[in-house]
């Protein structure tokens, strides 16, 4: 096992509320086109999703973007803005108020239309008493996080208790990371470009025969990829021989350039990461979640 500082890092309460799914308003139209040219309307970001979950593919669903559990935004911009940078995948998230009060989830993603929102998973139980407006505390921790003896490896929404159950280890200067599948660089999609501290960077998946070549047609939420030639280190760029490792948070998309979302976790820019292709690195799996009564 690698190193880390995480015994010294700060553990604090970010705070927001589930956020309704939004549309524009007339006369602007709700639809979308998508990657055929084709005018859709769909379900899409946000809200409280109660049969979509952790575990479940990212494929086939009557939806585009849709974030598993609920959905999380500060009404302030720049309350949102912390709340999207601290929240790490893995820390633990509590109900603060609603009929669901007290019920704990787990943050397991960050997505949105403009990067803004922080994905729980709750058990159904929870989110069957869940209400739009709900007030959701996670308690943050994992900034700051850094590895001993890699300076050029930078960790970014990772959460300590994900970080130890990837049994990620060192081998000849290089960080050997157990992953479920590896993304090319010419299927990066949307993110590309922006800033890589929150929201995800999409693979894209318009081409279902690349999926498929690079065994990315059986992702399910929760699984942990690797995406090659990326740096992402102050936002999303190519760079050759630079990786980035990540989470998949979101479900596919319908349109051009889109498709499931991935959330960062670590990037090494001159490469010294190197990811291994194993099985059930997802997760459930990971972090041990098995809601009581989910199926």
């Amino acid at each position: 096992m690698v190193a880390t500082n995480s015994d010294r890092l700060i553990t604090m309460s970010v705070q927001g509320n589930i956020v309704s799914p939004g549309y524009p308003g007339i006369p602007a139209v709700p639809h979308q086109i998508d990657h055929d040219g084709r005018p859709r309307l769909l379900p899409s970001l946000g809200g409280i999703v109660y049969n979509v979950r952790l575990g479940d593919s990212v494929y086939g669903w009557a939806g585009d973007n849709i974030e598993p559990g609920i959905a999380i935004k500060a009404p302030d911009g720049a309350a949102n803005q912390a709340l999207n940078v601290f929240a790490c995948v893995g820390n633990e998230a509590v109900a603060m108020s609603g009929n669901a009060k007290g019920a704990k989830g787990v943050v397991t993603g960050k997505s949105g239309r403009f990067a803004e929102h922080v994905i729980i998973s709750f058990p159904h139980a929870a989110l069957e008493q869940m209400a739009i407006g709900d007030k959701i505390i996670v308690r943050a921790r994992g900034v700051a996080m850094s590895i001993q003896g890699f300076p050029g490896v930078h960790l970014k929404s990772f959460g300590p208790q994900l970080f130890d159950a990837m049994r990620i280890e060192e081998n000849d200067a290089k960080l050997t990371v157990p992953v479920k599948a590896i993304v090319p660089p010419e299927l990066v999609g949307a993110g590309a470009g922006l800033g890589s501290e929150g929201g995800a960077i999409c693979i894209q998946s318009m081409d279902h025969n690349a999926l498929s070549k690079f065994g990315l047609d059986s992702l399910r939420l929760g699984d942990i990829v690797a995406i090659s030639d990326l740096d992402s280190a102050w936002g999303h760029g190519y760079r050759k021989g630079g990786v980035s490792i990540g989470v998949v948070s979101s479900t596919d998309s319908i349109k051009a350039g889109y498709g499931p979302g991935v959330t960062l976790l670590m990037t090494a820019p001159a490469g010294e990461i190197d990811p291994m292709v194993v099985d059930r690195m997802n997760l459930e799996d990971l972090l041990g979640i098995r809601w009581e009564g989910d199926e």
